[in-house]
Protein backbone atom coordinates (compact mmCIF):
# COMPACT_ATOMS: atom_id res chain seq x y z
CA UNK A 1 0.00 0.00 0.00
CA UNK A 2 2.78 2.67 0.75
CA UNK A 3 4.23 1.89 -2.41
CA UNK A 4 1.15 2.43 -4.11
CA UNK A 5 1.22 5.68 -2.32
CA UNK A 6 4.39 6.88 -3.55
CA UNK A 7 3.98 5.77 -6.91
CA UNK A 8 1.28 8.07 -6.95
CA UNK A 9 2.47 10.90 -5.54
CA UNK A 10 5.29 10.57 -7.96
CA UNK A 11 2.79 11.15 -10.48
CA UNK A 12 1.12 14.13 -9.53
CA UNK A 13 4.78 15.41 -8.79
CA UNK A 14 5.20 15.12 -12.82
CA UNK A 15 2.06 16.59 -13.38
CA UNK A 16 2.57 19.49 -11.81
CA UNK A 17 6.03 19.64 -12.65
CA UNK A 18 4.67 19.60 -16.59
CA UNK A 19 1.87 21.55 -15.74
CA UNK A 20 4.22 24.42 -14.93
CA UNK A 21 6.00 24.17 -17.76
CA UNK A 22 3.27 24.51 -20.03
CA UNK A 23 2.30 27.70 -18.07
CA UNK A 24 5.85 28.79 -18.43
CA UNK A 25 5.62 27.98 -21.75
CA UNK A 26 1.75 29.78 -22.24
CA UNK A 27 3.52 32.80 -20.31
CA UNK A 28 7.01 32.94 -22.56
CA UNK A 29 4.65 32.95 -25.80
CA UNK A 30 2.40 35.62 -24.59
CA UNK A 31 5.35 37.75 -23.60
CA UNK A 32 6.60 37.39 -26.98
CA UNK A 33 3.58 38.55 -28.81
CA UNK A 34 3.36 41.44 -26.67
CA UNK A 35 7.44 42.65 -27.58
CA UNK A 36 6.70 41.91 -31.03
CA UNK A 37 3.19 44.11 -31.17
CA UNK A 38 5.19 46.67 -29.36
CA UNK A 39 7.94 46.83 -31.64
CA UNK A 40 5.57 46.61 -34.75
CA UNK A 41 4.17 50.07 -33.61
CA UNK A 42 7.00 51.28 -32.31
CA UNK A 43 9.07 51.01 -35.53
CA UNK A 44 6.62 51.71 -37.62
CA UNK A 45 6.05 55.06 -35.85
CA UNK A 46 9.26 55.99 -35.51
CA UNK A 47 10.02 55.48 -39.57
CA UNK A 48 7.49 57.71 -40.35
CA UNK A 49 8.16 60.41 -37.86
CA UNK A 50 12.26 60.13 -38.93
CA UNK A 51 11.13 60.52 -42.29
CA UNK A 52 8.78 63.38 -42.38
CA UNK A 53 5.49 61.27 -43.22
CA UNK A 54 3.98 63.57 -40.01
CA UNK A 55 3.66 66.78 -40.34
CA UNK A 56 5.08 68.77 -36.87
CA UNK A 57 2.06 69.30 -34.75
CA UNK A 58 -0.02 66.02 -35.41
CA UNK A 59 -2.30 65.03 -32.98
CA UNK A 60 -2.68 61.20 -31.91
CA UNK A 61 -4.72 58.84 -29.87
CA UNK A 62 -3.74 55.47 -28.29
CA UNK A 63 -6.87 53.95 -29.67
CA UNK A 64 -5.99 55.27 -33.13
CA UNK A 65 -2.63 54.42 -33.29
CA UNK A 66 -3.46 50.75 -32.03
CA UNK A 67 -6.21 50.62 -34.84
CA UNK A 68 -3.73 51.76 -37.32
CA UNK A 69 -1.47 48.97 -36.41
CA UNK A 70 -3.90 46.61 -35.93
CA UNK A 71 -2.74 45.79 -32.20
CA UNK A 72 -4.22 46.85 -28.81
CA UNK A 73 -4.06 49.78 -26.54
CA UNK A 74 -1.08 48.59 -24.48
CA UNK A 75 1.30 48.04 -27.20
CA UNK A 76 0.25 51.72 -28.53
CA UNK A 77 0.40 52.55 -25.39
CA UNK A 78 4.02 51.54 -24.91
CA UNK A 79 5.28 52.48 -27.97
CA UNK A 80 3.81 56.28 -27.85
CA UNK A 81 6.17 56.41 -24.25
CA UNK A 82 9.19 55.41 -25.52
CA UNK A 83 8.81 58.06 -28.22
CA UNK A 84 8.19 60.18 -26.48
CA UNK A 85 11.24 59.38 -23.76
CA UNK A 86 13.07 59.73 -27.14
CA UNK A 87 11.83 63.55 -27.93
CA UNK A 88 9.98 62.52 -30.95
CA UNK A 89 6.52 62.54 -29.46
CA UNK A 90 5.22 65.39 -26.90
CA UNK A 91 2.63 64.40 -24.82
CA UNK A 92 0.32 67.18 -22.55
CA UNK A 93 -0.91 66.84 -19.14
CA UNK A 94 -4.19 65.84 -20.26
CA UNK A 95 -2.51 62.73 -22.27
CA UNK A 96 -2.59 64.30 -25.59
CA UNK A 97 0.07 62.76 -27.87
CA UNK A 98 1.33 64.99 -30.87
CA UNK A 99 4.88 65.28 -32.95
CA UNK A 100 6.56 68.31 -31.58
CA UNK A 101 6.62 71.91 -33.13
CA UNK A 102 10.43 73.24 -32.76
CA UNK A 103 11.03 76.85 -31.57
CA UNK A 104 13.75 78.06 -33.62
CA UNK A 105 16.03 77.78 -30.51
CA UNK A 106 15.48 74.36 -30.34
CA UNK A 107 16.02 74.05 -34.46
CA UNK A 108 19.51 75.46 -33.52
CA UNK A 109 20.36 73.75 -30.73
CA UNK A 110 19.59 70.45 -32.43
CA UNK A 111 21.51 71.30 -35.94
CA UNK A 112 24.55 72.13 -33.43
CA UNK A 113 24.28 68.42 -32.28
CA UNK A 114 24.51 67.18 -35.95
CA UNK A 115 27.30 69.51 -36.93
CA UNK A 116 29.03 67.96 -33.77
CA UNK A 117 28.16 63.84 -33.81
CA UNK A 118 28.23 63.68 -37.82
CA UNK A 119 31.22 65.54 -38.34
CA UNK A 120 32.86 63.56 -35.86
CA UNK A 121 31.60 60.32 -37.11
CA UNK A 122 32.66 61.17 -40.76
CA UNK A 123 35.90 61.47 -39.97
CA UNK A 124 36.11 58.56 -37.96
CA UNK A 125 34.76 56.69 -40.86
CA UNK A 126 37.15 58.03 -43.82
CA UNK A 127 40.06 55.69 -42.83
CA UNK A 128 37.92 52.67 -43.78
CA UNK A 129 36.43 54.49 -46.86
CA UNK A 130 37.09 51.99 -49.20
CA UNK A 131 35.80 52.24 -53.24
CA UNK A 132 32.77 49.84 -52.59
CA UNK A 133 31.48 52.31 -50.08
CA UNK A 134 32.21 55.21 -52.49
CA UNK A 135 30.19 53.82 -55.21
CA UNK A 136 27.39 52.56 -52.71
CA UNK A 137 27.65 56.22 -51.40
CA UNK A 138 27.23 57.49 -55.42
CA UNK A 139 24.42 55.16 -55.89
CA UNK A 140 21.98 56.32 -53.03
CA UNK A 141 22.97 60.06 -54.05
CA UNK A 142 21.72 59.33 -57.06
CA UNK A 143 18.37 57.88 -55.26
CA UNK A 144 18.14 61.15 -53.51
CA UNK A 145 18.40 62.43 -57.54
CA UNK A 146 15.47 60.49 -58.23
CA UNK A 147 13.21 61.89 -55.23
CA UNK A 148 14.13 64.84 -55.69
CA UNK A 149 12.66 65.01 -59.74
CA UNK A 150 9.59 63.43 -58.59
CA UNK A 151 9.15 65.63 -55.41
CA UNK A 152 9.08 63.39 -52.96
CA UNK A 153 9.52 64.19 -49.74
CA UNK A 154 9.21 61.26 -47.82
CA UNK A 155 12.04 59.38 -50.52
CA UNK A 156 14.29 62.47 -50.41
CA UNK A 157 14.23 62.42 -46.29
CA UNK A 158 14.57 58.34 -46.16
CA UNK A 159 17.26 58.24 -48.93
CA UNK A 160 19.21 61.57 -47.19
CA UNK A 161 19.14 59.93 -43.89
CA UNK A 162 20.46 56.21 -45.74
CA UNK A 163 23.50 58.70 -47.57
CA UNK A 164 24.75 59.60 -44.44
CA UNK A 165 23.95 56.55 -42.05
CA UNK A 166 25.66 54.44 -44.79
CA UNK A 167 28.72 56.54 -44.33
CA UNK A 168 28.98 56.76 -40.74
CA UNK A 169 28.19 53.05 -40.16
CA UNK A 170 32.30 52.97 -41.44
CA UNK A 171 33.08 54.98 -38.01
CA UNK A 172 32.42 51.99 -36.28
CA UNK A 173 30.91 54.31 -33.53
CA UNK A 174 27.33 52.35 -32.62
CA UNK A 175 26.45 54.85 -29.16
CA UNK A 176 27.66 57.92 -31.81
CA UNK A 177 25.50 57.02 -34.38
CA UNK A 178 22.31 56.11 -31.84
CA UNK A 179 22.55 59.39 -30.84
CA UNK A 180 22.75 61.24 -34.45
CA UNK A 181 19.58 59.11 -34.87
CA UNK A 182 17.76 59.96 -32.03
CA UNK A 183 18.65 63.98 -33.42
CA UNK A 184 17.11 62.79 -36.94
CA UNK A 185 14.30 61.33 -35.54
CA UNK A 186 13.47 64.24 -32.87
CA UNK A 187 14.08 66.75 -36.89
CA UNK A 188 11.66 64.54 -38.66
CA UNK A 189 8.53 66.19 -39.01
CA UNK A 190 10.55 69.90 -38.81
CA UNK A 191 12.68 68.62 -41.92
CA UNK A 192 9.05 67.54 -43.85
CA UNK A 193 9.17 71.14 -43.79
CA UNK A 194 12.27 72.33 -44.28
CA UNK A 195 12.43 70.17 -47.74
CA UNK A 196 9.03 72.48 -49.04
CA UNK A 197 10.96 75.58 -48.19
CA UNK A 198 14.07 74.55 -50.07
CA UNK A 199 12.39 73.79 -53.38
CA UNK A 200 15.25 71.60 -54.35
CA UNK A 201 16.28 70.38 -58.13
CA UNK A 202 18.76 68.40 -57.54
CA UNK A 203 20.41 66.63 -54.52
CA UNK A 204 22.24 68.40 -51.87
CA UNK A 205 25.55 70.13 -53.57
CA UNK A 206 27.41 69.17 -50.50
CA UNK A 207 26.92 65.41 -51.22
CA UNK A 208 29.08 66.10 -54.26
CA UNK A 209 32.04 67.71 -52.33
CA UNK A 210 31.43 64.92 -49.68
CA UNK A 211 32.21 62.49 -52.29
CA UNK A 212 35.17 64.14 -53.49
CA UNK A 213 36.65 64.21 -50.07
CA UNK A 214 36.50 60.81 -49.51
CA UNK A 215 38.09 60.05 -52.46
CA UNK A 216 40.75 62.15 -52.12
CA UNK A 217 41.17 61.41 -47.82
CA UNK A 218 40.75 64.74 -46.96
CA UNK A 219 39.77 64.78 -43.85
CA UNK A 220 39.22 68.77 -43.52
CA UNK A 221 37.22 68.78 -46.54
CA UNK A 222 35.23 66.37 -45.33
CA UNK A 223 34.53 67.65 -41.80
CA UNK A 224 33.90 70.62 -43.65
CA UNK A 225 31.16 69.39 -46.07
CA UNK A 226 29.40 67.71 -43.61
CA UNK A 227 29.44 70.27 -41.46
CA UNK A 228 27.97 72.42 -43.81
CA UNK A 229 25.61 69.92 -45.24
CA UNK A 230 23.85 69.15 -42.01
CA UNK A 231 23.31 72.52 -40.37
CA UNK A 232 22.68 75.07 -43.87
CA UNK A 233 19.30 74.18 -44.19
CA UNK A 234 18.24 73.81 -40.36
CA UNK A 235 19.39 76.95 -39.86
CA UNK A 236 17.63 78.65 -42.63
CA UNK A 237 14.40 77.59 -41.32
CA UNK A 238 15.53 79.00 -37.94
CA UNK A 239 16.24 82.72 -39.05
Amino acid sequence: MAQVCIIFNLAIDRLDICDHKQTMRTNDRTSDVAQSAHDLVYRGLRSRIMHGEIAPGQAFTIRGIGDQFSVSMTPAREAVRRLVAEGALSMSSSGRVATPELSNERIEELAALRALLEVELASRALPRAHLALIDRLQAINAAVGTAVSEHDAVSYIRTNLEFHRTLYLRAQAPAMLAMAETVWLQLGPTMRALYGRLRRKEPPHFHKIILASLKAGDEPGLRLAVRSDVTQGLRMLAS
